[in-house]
């Protein structure tokens, strides 16, 4: 097992960002201290030949200039909420919306475009921590956040999100990383297959926010109870895939409240590769690359429509509004913390 840190770059403000390689026989996983992000994941596939599985840049400024939240870690509050509108301490709140002048999307980046300070902790571990003031990004009170990697020995990716506030707040925090299994060069994800463990989901309207009801996925093309191309249905005449040009919509896991449990695989046959993905959280948004739209990645590749997708463990969208789903609402003082895994390995 090996850590390195090294100089990955400067921000315009002039902020050094550091990435950290963590190494070990199964995996080698690449980390930057801007948006405390996931960069690079390398397994070694069917063949014995080393594929990084996830999408993303070679430099510093692809992550600033060009970036659809390629792996960057999304607080305090990922997915959708409506109007921006979050009701805390009896008091309505407006964040101003960043989509469509209409939904608050990802907190408008506020974790994902910090400068976090890492550190390493023992010899497979590195931990983000970030103070954010009262009103930064338009959030009451002073939080300080922390996100954890670990590198477990058999290629596994831990992550742990902590954070606590002077106010009360609403914490969800999830990690944006696209993956494809076949390389960052691996073309499409369509023929993919993927398994959910989950029995509904959640609608949305035509503003990508969730209507509020949770629907069985049986006989939808929503249904990933067992293993299923992604692309199989992706095309179907099917209004929820229509009003979001593909899969983006939150899976309602099963088991919610019995710890980490397996949410999601995925396999690849090119490469032999699988993801499984094991959380402890609610839900979890499937999406299938819809936006991507040929920015330049890693090694001058296009990403290209659909060539990587994404497995976001989260509380569900627009909880806050939603009183019928499950809360996230931490009291001042109280510690929010939840963990996720990432393992991808030979199948």
């Amino acid at each position: 097992m090996s850590i390195e840190k090294r100089l990955f770059g400067k921000t315009p403000q002039g902020e050094e960002v550091f990435e950290f390689v963590l190494a070990n026989d199964n995996a080698e996983v690449s980390l930057i201290s801007r948006g405390a992000a996931l960069r690079r994941l390398l397994v070694a596939d069917k063949d014995g030949e080393k594929r990084d599985v996830l999408l993303g840049f070679d430099d510093l400024e692809g992550y600033i200039e060009r970036s659809d939240y390629q792996g960057v870690a999304v607080g305090p509050f990922a997915n959708r909420i409506e109007g921006g509108r979050l009701k805390i301490g009896g008091k309505e709140i407006i964040v101003p919306p960043n989509e469509k002048g209409r939904n608050l999307l990802h907190s408008g980046g506020l974790y994902s475009n910090a400068v976090w300070s890492g550190e390493v902790s023992g010899d497979n571990k590195v931990v983000f921590k970030k103070r954010f003031k009262d009103m930064e990004g338009g959030f009451p009170g002073n939080t300080d956040a922390e996100i954890s990697y670990t590198l477990e020995s058999d290629g596994t990716v831990l992550m742990e999100y902590k954070a606590v506030s002077d106010s009360d707040m609403y914490f969800n925090l999830t990690n944006h990383a696209y993956f494809n299994l076949a390389g960052y060069d691996g073309g499409d994800i369509l023929s993919h297959k993927l398994k959910i463990n989950a029995d509904s989901f959640l609608p949305v309207d035509e503003n990508s926010i969730p209507t509020g009801e949770s629907r069985k996925v049986e006989g939808t093309p929503f249904d990933f109870r067992e293993f299923k191309e992604i692309g199989r249905d992706i095309e179907a005449d099917y209004e929820q895939l229509k009003l979001t040009g593909g899969y983006d919509h939150c899976f309602c896991l099963n088991d919610f409240g019995k710890g980490c449990r397996l949410a999601a695989s995925v396999k690849c046959e090119k490469s032999g590769l699988c993801l499984d993905v094991f959380t402890d959280l609610p839900g979890v948004q499937l999406y299938t690359g819809n936006f991507l739209s040929g920015t330049v990645g890693k090694g001058g590749k296009p990403m290209n429509h659909r060539t990587g997708f994404c497995l976001e463990t989260q509380y569900y969208p627009d909880s806050p509004n939603k009183p019928q789903f499950p809360s996230c609402y931490v009291k001042a003082g109280e510690v929010f913390f939840t963990k996720t895994s990432y393992r991808v390995y030979r199948y």
